[in-house]
């Protein structure tokens, strides 16, 4: 929308009309740059999850890389994407706090008989297993990608379009809903939730659904600490421990419960 022309009357000026349409118009490409970011992340996932070994690995971290160049040339600056280096310092304060609330809360756990059986999950029976996961599986294809496509992407565009409040409900479900296929074989794989939740249909449904609810209330915790700290470093962090250190954890349970 082109201002109105100086006169020898005064200065240029917009007209109500004019400024009406163009509120609208950069409402309308909000939501066009959400649309594009869900989209994305709804393919990501499928492919992800339904296709090849080497899709599943490559897939994520790609889709992240696209999104946050797809957001940078809409227009969306680094300070909206969690990436301004001015926040570091206090990013960098909370993540320190958020990994020290989660080795507080593992080690409890883990030394807790009636919560140890949560933490044998298959796939981290091995130390060595459990290390590679932790250090390089879980942050390089999981955590970093993720973080810049839900609190980076997703948060920025959602932001400009719904504010806070829009962030919040709609990033943290969407976060949820994320998780459905990766938690479809979540209780045949752990021992403790196949004891409570069983086994067939109904304990796979009960599963998805507790890890829809468990990741949608992680998403509001890792949006919290994105809006609070401005950087995208804290909620990795978080993200990270939780995932990474439950695994080391995984793997010392299950070397003390078998050793």
């Amino acid at each position: 929308m082109q201002p109105t022309p100086a006169t020898a009357d005064g200065p240029a000026t917009e007209t109500p009309g004019s400024l009406g349409t163009e509120k609208q118009w950069s409402r309308t490409t909000a939501y066009i740059d959400i649309a594009v970011v869900v989209a994305v992340l709804v393919g990501t996932n499928l492919i992800a999850h339904f296709t090849t070994t080497w899709a599943s690995i490559a897939t994520v971290p790609v889709a992240a890389a696209v999104l946050l160049v797809l957001t940078r040339r809409r227009g969306l600056g680094w300070h909206e994407l969690g990436l301004s280096p001015r926040h570091l310092k206090k990013g960098t304060l909370y993540a320190l706090a958020a990994v020290a609330a989660v080795v507080t809360v593992i080690a409890i756990g883990a030394a807790i008989p009636a919560t140890r059986p949560f933490f044998m999950a298959d796939r981290y029976a091995t130390i060595s297993g459990a290390l590679v996961a932790s250090m390089v599986v879980i942050p390089l294809q999981t955590v970093i990608p993720e973080e810049l496509a839900f609190r980076g992407a997703l948060h920025g565009t959602l932001e400009r379009a719904y504010g806070a409040r829009g962030v919040f409900a709609a990033g943290s479900l969407l976060f949820g809903l994320w998780h459905v296929a990766s938690s479809l074989g979540l209780t045949a794989g752990n021992a403790g939730l196949s004891e409570i939740l069983g086994g067939g249909v109904l304990g796979q449904a009960l599963g998805v659904a507790g890890a829809v609810v468990a990741t949608g209330l992680a998403g509001l915790v890792f949006t919290w600490l994105r809006r609070r700290s401005g950087s995208l470093i804290a909620p990795i962090a978080l993200h990270w421990s939780l995932n990474g250190l439950g695994a080391l954890a995984a793997a010392l349970v299950w070397h003390v419960t078998l050793g």
